[in-house]
């Protein structure tokens, strides 16, 4: 799957979410998002490496929660991008493989 795919695929997701909570997706909403996931990331993070309180929750299921929170994470990226109209390939193709030449 390319990332357009996966972008589309994310975004049917996200929509089911707002309705289903009443959001309204503006701009605000998309950087506000990533921001708590991307807290919710670091929580897990910090869980992981033995900095932060379990819960109660056993190695596995910290070291599974972190790999949610990067993908949560990088969803909202996705859904940011695509309410932006910014193509991600293309992006970093310019900002990051140019360092391959």
């Amino acid at each position: 799957m390319n990332i357009k795919d996966l972008s589309d695929e994310v975004e049917k997701i996200s929509l089911i979410y707002s309705k289903k909570f009443v959001i309204d997706r503006d701009g605000n909403w998309f950087v506000l998002k990533l921001q708590e996931e991307m807290g919710e990331l670091i929580q897990s993070y910090l869980m992981m490496i033995k900095q932060g309180r379990h819960k109660g929750k056993t190695e596995e299921e910290i070291k599974d929660n972190f790999r949610k929170e990067v993908a949560d994470v990088f969803s909202h990226v996705l859904l940011l991008a695509k309410f932006y109209k910014i193509d991600l390939e293309k992006e970093v193709e310019e900002k990051w493989l140019k360092w391959k030449k």
